[in-house]
């Protein structure tokens, strides 16, 4: 046995390597899953999880399953696995076949010694994955030791080449370390290290990027499409990210209330989708490559409650193409080879709707600021820093979360704030809401300097400036009915007599888009939407002129995203709102801002028009993020220059020297080590932090 787990020491890995690629095209697959049937036993009654899925997976292939929260993506890979919860799960109708074996008719000791070995999962979040106990090195040498018969000495060995393999920086050392010491996108990458460890042939990725930056993120995928094509992996990949779809998947399947309604290869299902959800999830997706549109479309309502799902096709309530036939389950039809449908009518869409895919190209009616108006908010030379406690021998340490950052937004605007975790962008909001005080700075907020207010003072300008935080769920009191956290508010500052505020909330409910009996419910008994829709109600309550959205739509599927931010667009329109908005999605952004800042490791290092940023970016970490997003075209992915920035966020406790970005800048020079760039125009409204621009855009 080698260092690579393999039984035949006299063939090389380059052979291996090459053997396996010659099959995968020849080869049967991997895995086949037929007509499977998923039920859970709840106090509430039964809820049928997955019924009639199908599908194949072959070798070095990547099939991907999309579809919102609560589909059943997740539980058909638990099912693959054998780890549905045996108290309250059942399996009661299917197969899966692996490498010609039923799995579902073996017994725990013979899943055991599949799971792991040939069959390996990633996880969505790995900090709840690894065991936060025990070192990286016994983790990622537990399946070796287990399954490949190695002793210690090979496990370690072999745990160094995997942590090799997937880009991981001094394994040695690594080995050593515990979970916390690393960085999300190390642990992520610790975790397809695991996955990797023993050769599998099938590896069940679920949602393996979502937790991570979008330069980490395009790094982790790149390295596990690398692998399945040189290892002749077969990849499952469970996501609701499309532009991740177009970019890495070869066939899609796309889950509603626990069916498959929509299967092919990824050109036929972007190109030419036949189901009207398909259709719905592209047309709801901003696009990089595209400009502001007026409005995205959407997807009405809310899938459905898998305890009483409706009758017939289960798209139906929300199906703006339904008829008396939507009435009875449709079959898959299969228009071409290898791609299927299940839908009535998916032969008369064209007809009915023959320019989906460009429905979404209206330009935006939206105003801009006038250039002449006073800036609502002045941000000028503002810093943060956050003092952390000395360790055993003393010595005091600090984490400048805002770093000098100067920023004016006028009455109107949208400003996209966008930057990857822990560079200060949410920092900065609570900064500017004086939830936190500023180190040093000043903020000026109509007209008004508030590090010079008195308490009182402060008090009436909070009517002013309102927030909507990120996890609507979080943010909402559980135990106060969705009444009375709107209506607190208008109490807390008196704005109506008491009599008055249940017609207001009346009206604020229906300004979000809410029925008003929904007044008397609480957060829990409101779906995740909902629940963002009654936290934008309440940051209305009081009249404000400026809102911080604190990644307002990160938390909500595709569909319900674009509700909330055509809700929010709306209203910005009727009541002359001013948003800082602050999002991670670039695509996000480009749809809603007006104007663009890119933030890094505390400063801000681009700052332009929305238009004209996204068109001509100027430092080379904006194009670093504009070249790690996928764009939801597998066509244009396919022939898309890759550009992968490489290295991950520095640590905020030892920031670099000079510019923050130099250690993964492809273009800095010795001088970029020494001096701090200040933010500088290039063009009219068009700032750059970087002395570099100029020369590497000649």
């Amino acid at each position: 046995m080698n260092l690579l787990g393999e039984r035949e020491p006299s063939r090389s890995g380059s052979a291996m390597l090459t053997s396996r690629r010659a099959t995968t095209a020849s080869a049967p697959p991997v895995l086949t899953i037929r007509d499977l049937h998923v039920h859970f036993t709840t106090p509430h009654g039964l809820v049928r999880a997955v019924e009639g899925v199908s599908y194949s997976v072959f070798p070095g292939e990547t099939v991907a399953i999309v579809g919102e929260s609560g589909c059943g993506k997740s539980v058909s890979a638990l099912a693959i696995m054998r780890l549905l919860p045996p108290a309250n799960s059942r399996i009661v109708a299917g197969s899966i076949e692996f490498l010609g074996r039923d799995l579902l008719r073996l017994s725990n000791e013979e899943m055991r010694r599949i799971r792991g070995r040939d069959i390996a999962m990633i996880f969505q979040e790995p900090m709840t994955s690894l065991n936060p106990v025990l070192t990286i090195g016994l983790q990622v040498m537990e399946p070796l030791l287990a399954h490949m018969e190695m002793d210690v000495r090979q496990a370690r060995l072999r745990a160094v080449e995997l942590l090799n393999l997937v880009g991981i920086t001094e394994p040695e050392t690594r080995l050593a370390q515990y979970p916390h010491q690393l960085s999300g996108g190390m642990r992520q990458r610790v975790m397809i290290a695991i996955g990797l460890a023993c050769n599998p042939k099938l590896l069940i990725a679920d949602e393996p990027t979502t937790a991570l930056d979008v330069t980490i993120q395009a790094q982790i995928l790149e390295l596990m499409k690398d692998l399945s094509r040189r290892l002749g992996i077969a990849v499952i990949i469970i996501t609701h990210n499309l532009g991740i779809v177009a970019r890495y998947a070869g066939r899609v399947n796309v889950m509603y209330a626990a069916r498959i309604v929509e299967s092919g290869s990824a050109e036929a299902v972007f190109g030419q989708p036949m189901h009207p959800y398909s259709r719905g999830l592209l047309s709801a997706v901003p696009r990089l490559d595209r400009g502001r549109s007026a409005k995205l479309q959407t997807i009405d309502g809310a899938p459905p409650n898998l305890l009483n799902p409706p009758q017939g096709c289960r798209f139906r309530p929300r199906c703006r193409y339904a008829g008396e036939a939507c009435y009875r389950m449709p079959d898959h039809a299969e228009p071409q080879p290898g791609h299927t449908v299940a839908c009535h009518r998916w032969h008369e869409l064209d007809a009915i709707n023959p320019s989906f895919a460009t429905a979404d190209m209206a330009p935006s009616d939206r105003t801009t600021a006038d250039a002449d108006d006073a800036p609502i908010l002045k941000v000028s030379r503002v810093s943060k820093v956050f003092p952390l406690g000395g360790g055993l021998f003393g010595g005091s340490r600090q984490v400048r979360a805002v770093n000098d950052v100067s920023l004016e937004i006028r009455p109107g605007e949208t400003v996209g704030l966008v930057g990857e975790s822990g560079c200060g962008k949410s920092t900065l909001g609570r900064v500017i809401l004086r939830l936190d005080d500023p180190t040093a700075g000043q903020i000026v907020f109509d007209g008004a300097d508030m590090g010079a207010l008195r308490k009182d003072e402060m008090f009436a300008v909070r009517r002013k400036m309102q927030v909507i935080f990120q996890d609507p769920y979080s943010s909402l009191n559980p135990r106060m009915k969705v009444g009375d956290i709107i209506g607190e508010p208008m109490r807390v500052h008196r704005i109506l007599a008491s009599e008055k505020i249940a017609q207001r909330v009346a009206e604020l409910l229906s300004l979000a888009g809410l029925h008003g009996y929904m007044a008397d419910r609480y957060p829990h008994q409101l779906s995740g939407g909902q629940r963002q829709r009654v936290g934008i109600a309440r940051a209305l309550s009081v009249n404000p002129r400026f809102i911080v959205c604190d990644e307002p739509v990160s938390a909500l599927d595709v569909s319900i995203q674009w509700q909330v931010i055509n809700l929010l667009a709306e209203l910005q329109k009727q009541l002359g709102l001013t948003y800082l908005f602050i999002a991670h999605d670039l695509a996000v952004v480009r749809h809603i801002s007006t104007k663009v800042a890119v933030m890094y490791l505390g400063r801000i290092v681009e700052f332009a028009p929305a238009d004209e940023l996204f068109a001509h970016p100027k430092h080379p970490y904006t194009k670093a993020l504009l070249h790690a997003a996928p764009i939801p075209d597998p066509v244009i992915e396919r022939t898309r220059p890759r550009s992968i920035t490489r290295g991950e966020l520095p640590s905020p406790l030892r920031p670099p020297s000079g510019c923050v970005f130099h250690p993964r800048c492809p273009i800095a020079v010795e001088g970029c080590r020494k001096d701090a760039p200040r933010l500088r125009l290039v063009s009219a409204g068009h700032g750059v932090a970087c002395t570099e621009v100029e020369a590497s855009s000649a």
